[in-house]
């Protein structure tokens, strides 16, 4: 029998809450767009692109096989804040924060929102007091569903 370890546990339990996380946002903004027949966002390669800029990395390829590379690149960064968040929070969990459902849920929302949305806004790729009503709607409502689903995958670890 192999004995869990609390790095183990945490490490686990925020990776299970990362990827339920992200698995949850991704779908309710897939859903939003089918919904609403809106198209994806560019912010996310926009993001990918300037991120190598600052890193002095170029992007390899001719124009369309660098446009390719983004439409990848774009959507791994936020797979990456989200299982960043999850592994944050698991962490906050193992250190002896242990909110209510409710605490729990908009806490995994606003650290998720914060993480994928603190480096757009530091890029000038965004700017939040610009943002109209629906706009913070469509990037609520996701990181809503986020909370919910990583906050549930945290409660059941105990």
């Amino acid at each position: 029998m192999v004995e869990r370890t609390l790095l183990g546990t945490t490490l686990g339990s925020g990776l299970a809450a990362g990827a339920a996380g992200t698995t949850a946002l991704n779908a309710a903004t897939y859903l939003d767009m089918a919904l609403r027949a809106r198209p994806a966002s560019s912010t996310p390669e926009e993001s990918a692109r300037r991120l190598a800029q600052s890193a002095g990395v170029s992007i390899p390829g001719n124009e369309e096989e660098q446009q390719n590379r983004l439409a990848g690149l774009g959507p791994l960064l936020g797979i990456g804040a989200g299982i960043a968040t999850g592994l944050v929070l698991a962490a906050a969990r193992a250190a002896g924060f242990k909110p209510g459902r409710v605490l729990g849920t908009l806490t995994a929302a606003a650290a998720a929102m914060a993480a994928g949305n603190a480096p757009m806004v530091v890029l000038k790729i965004t700017d939040p007091r610009t943002w109209s009503a629906t706009d913070w709607a469509s990037d609520i409502l996701p990181h809503l569903a986020y909370g919910i689903a990583a906050d549930a995958v945290l409660r059941s670890q105990r």
